[in-house]
């Protein structure tokens, strides 16, 4: 008797297990390839969202590793988005740092105000977590608009950022190399969240998530764990902040209120939770284009219209849009097979 698969990632029987790790690899492999192909496809406005896009992704997969998989609630992520995106337009206007390279400082600037601050409010848990990091949201705004900071934070004005184009050796413009930059560090931090989520440390966070005792029985620290979830949280969006900026080529304090919180939570949420590629990935192209469509159906009631959808896709599939097109996929697949879906998948 060939017994059922209860991985409800997979939820198939032997062969198709076999087949599943490979043939992951092979649309990893070829969806890298559409999103290098894209730098001849699009141009200009197009390129632009669809950098928006991959750095919006990247914050959304470091957010999700804290949410999905370690069941910890922030309202504050925005924050640490507007700290790298302030991180990298200090880097290129006052040091004149390559773009290619400021993600890389934002990050590690993020970390560390991520672990000063995670250390502290890692001892509160579930709403008074989320209303922690809600004060850090509501505050920066204020901070970057403050006279303290205006020498490097340009004050209410913001900072433009003079970006250098590519050598001319390379034929790409500036909208091209900004994108391949984006691209570059989609692709570095889609393996780290994946090697982090199927190893030990996915482990760890899930055990802590779903029975803090049993995860503390079981050998894992409970608390180091967190602070690890919460440390590469707030990396991945340090990093989207600061490609963000890159993108954009300005910040100012209106650049990230309090809603910028609430879009990456929504990103997360609607895209779906423990999908550490293709849940982030929908999610920030939810947040980016669809108030864009709302606002040609429903002038001045846009954001009626995008909470209604909000509530629809929740509402049709609890696993977000990831879960929608997981459930699409295996029908179609199904139907070209001739085998049938288990019970845990139709849950």
């Amino acid at each position: 008797m060939i017994m059922e698969s209860t991985d409800m990632t997979e939820g198939r029987t032997g062969p198709h297990r076999n087949l599943s790790v490979p043939l992951a690899r092979l649309g990893y492999a070829a969806a890298l390839l559409v999103l290098l192909a894209a730098t001849s496809g699009l141009e200009g406005y197009d390129l632009f969202l669809a950098s928006s896009i991959l750095s919006y992704a990247i914050s959304a997969m470091g957010l999700n590793v804290l949410m999905g998989y370690n069941g910890q609630i922030s309202l504050g992520h925005g924050a640490f988005f507007a700290i790298g995106a302030y991180t990298a337009a200090i880097c290129i206007d006052r040091f004149a740092v390559p773009f290619t390279l400021t993600p890389v400082i934002a990050g590690i600037v993020g970390m560390g105000a991520g672990w000063l601050i995670g250390k502290p409010a890692l001892r509160l848990e579930g709403v008074y977590l989320a209303l922690a990091t809600f004060g850090l949201a509501i505050a920066t705004p204020t901070v970057l608009r403050s006279d303290l900071f205006a020498e490097w934070t340009g004050g209410v004005q913001g900072l433009f950022l003079g970006i250098e184009p590519a050598p001319e050796w390379m034929g790409l413009d500036l909208d091209q190399s900004i994108y391949l930059t984006v691209v570059a560090y989609f692709g570095l931090f889609a393996f780290l969240t994946l090697r982090l989520v199927q190893g030990l440390n996915g482990k760890a966070w899930i055990a802590t998530r779903d029975n803090p005792i049993a995860a503390r029985a079981m050998g894992f620290d409970v608390t180091r764990a967190k602070t690890r979830a919460f440390v590469f949280s707030v990396l991945a969006c340090s990093v989207g902040g600061a490609l963000q900026a890159v993108a954009v080529q300005f910040v100012a304090p209106d650049s990230f209120p309090f809603f910028l919180s609430i879009a990456l939570f929504t990103a997360v949420v609607v895209g779906g939770l423990c999908s550490p590629l293709l849940g982030p990935l929908l999610g920030a192209a939810f947040i980016v284009l669809v108030p864009n469509v709302t606002e040609e159906i429903w002038q001045g009631g846009s954001w009626a219209v995008y909470g209604g959808v909000i509530i629809g896709v929740i509402a049709i599939q609890s696993r977000g849009l990831a879960g929608i097109m997981t459930g699409i996929t295996s029908w179609v697949r199904d139907r070209i097979t001739g085998q049938t879906t288990t019970r845990y998948e139709r849950k």
